[in-house]
């Protein structure tokens, strides 16, 4: 179980991220940067807030500060965050659209956008508006600091936490006529409780949360299959997939169980599954491409006779988002770099029977990645037994 108390990011950590995005603007030959992308506005600014159809944008110029630019409701709000101008605008739509009030406020003549609806960028081309499409904070997502790093390991290990719960306690609640839905609600509260307790109110305001899914027996061949009313009975396999954030910053591990001894057949596609998550954590090294780290994965399902049932990626980027760039996936060129942090999540779907899927998290380093995720690891899949 977790015991360390991990610590938010401060001002510092996201000045130095909009310093290096201010290098990329001029380096790009831009005039400043105005970020839409929601998450991008948080991975430069620590301004966490709902999102609604009002747009939030924030604006790196090449040199000065950046400016954080919000609808009038969020203005309090933005202005406890370490940014030092807030501009608002009124409300959404407004007589003038949120986004062109906000580029004529940036005042740059060459603007780089991270994301910009098409009809509004097409006006503002119109109107003679030099706006260009730019990636920059999107890379520099990809290789995390040393802080952000700290918050993934933690999220980590309360995703173990959870699934600790589920091999202690669904047995029981399932031989007690426990549904799907009870597992999981079992287990979030009891992670829950300890994240409450470990963390305290030190990431108040941010994104620090527990979710998951629980599926069994022929509704575990369902990847993103709702958690249901089901009651699992002996000799189901159960697959329990978890996710967590700390600070904005996300991490998975998952398992799948079964309910009593594993058949032959059982045993096949769980060892298939730990030798994919083993390949594919192998082939994750600096210098591979993300396609190569998927085929080197998923050929160990197709060597056990079960390329049939695969149906997705090895996996994907995580930090201020779950799912973010670069991919495991078919197409994923991009080299992979210290730094980068994946998950590796083996899937075996069989409609009409069963399921199987493994989860964990890796942080790439000069040599083999770093596992956070314990789970696997203390628990091999063949000992992953619910009694019930």
């Amino acid at each position: 179980m977790p015991t360390d108390r991990p610590a938010p990011l401060t001002e510092s950590f996201y000045r130095e991220r909009v310093a290096a995005t201010r290098a990329a603007v001029r380096d790009a030959g831009l005039d400043g940067l105005l970020c839409l992308d929601m998450h991008d506005v948080i991975y430069l600014s620590g301004f966490f807030h709902s999102p609604s159809e009002r747009p939030v944008g924030l604006f790196v110029p090449a040199d000065g500060e950046p400016t954080l630019f919000v609808p009038l409701l969020e203005r309090e709000h933005a202005q406890e965050s370490w940014v030092p101008q807030v501009e608002t605008y009124e409300e959404f739509p407004g007589e003038t659209h949120p986004v062109p009030w906000m580029v004529g406020r940036c005042g740059a003549a060459r603007l780089g956008v991270d994301a910009l609806d098409w009809r509004i960028a097409a006006s503002l081309r119109a109107s003679g508006v030099d706006v260009r499409p730019c990636d920059a904070v999107e890379r520099l997502r990809w290789i995390k600091t040393a802080e952000e790093l700290a918050l993934v390991r933690a999220a980590a290990r309360f995703a173990d936490r959870c699934l600790e719960h589920v091999l202690a306690q669904a047995g029981a609640i399932a031989g007690n006529g426990g549904s799907e839905i009870d597992i999981l609600r079992s287990a979030l509260a009891a992670t829950e409780a300890d994240m409450e307790r470990i963390l305290g109110d030190a990431f108040a305001g941010t994104t620090t949360r527990v979710v998951g899914t629980v599926h069994s027996g022929p509704r575990a061949a369902l990847p993103h299959g709702r958690t249901s009313l089901r009651v699992p009975q002996r000799g189901d396999v159960l697959i329990a997939g978890i996710g967590v954030a700390i600070g904005g910053y996300h991490a998975e591990s998952g398992a799948t169980f079964v309910f009593g001894d594993p058949n032959p057949d059982q045993r096949r596609c769980l060892l298939a599954a730990d030798a994919c998550d083993r390949a594919a954590s192998l082939a994750c090294r600096p210098g591979a491409r993300g396609d190569e780290v998927n085929e080197r994965g998923l050929a160990q399902l197709r060597s056990a006779g079960l390329g049939d049932a695969i149906r997705h990626r090895i996996g994907h980027g995580m930090g201020v988002q779950g799912h973010e760039s670069p991919w495991l996936a078919p197409g994923g060129a991009t080299p992979i770099a210290a730094g980068m942090v994946f998950s590796n999540e083996p899937g075996i779907y069989r409609p009409g029977t069963d399921g199987y899927r493994t989860i964990n998290s890796m942080i790439v380093t000069e040599d083999d990645p770093e596992i956070p995720s314990r789970f696997q690891a203390e628990h091999p899949p063949l000992e992953r037994i619910l009694a019930i």
